[in-house]
């Protein structure tokens, strides 16, 4: 069936359809899930923490380095938690992309 044939439902409907099939296949594979979904929630709170510790590590060699009237500490420290969240959105992002794919 083409795009001019399609009823104004049927987008509806195979959205509906594919939700349900990852449903099924969702209690199939109910305890491969579980432990997926808290090795996931680990692997994003690394991704979030390890730039911030290395953003906190160089601003403190920094300051203490060269010290100034700005905390490079601090302005690491932000970078960090800026750069590991963007770390695990995009990480989220391949990931949901490749459970929608299966």
């Amino acid at each position: 069936m083409n795009k001019k044939q399609r009823q104004p439902g049927d987008k509806f409907s195979e959205t509906v359809g594919a939700k349900e099939v990852r449903k099924i296949k969702a209690r199939r594979e109910k305890e491969r899930v579980v432990w997926f979904g808290l090795g996931m929630f680990g692997v994003i709170g690394w991704s979030v923490v390890i730039p911030t510790l290395l953003g906190i590590g160089l601003g403190i060699w920094i300051d203490i380095k060269w010290p100034s009237r700005y905390s490079w500490t601090l302005m690491l420290l932000i970078i960090g938690v800026i750069l590991g969240c963007l770390n695990a959105w995009l990480w989220i992002v391949s990931e949901r992309k490749m459970i929608n794919k299966k």
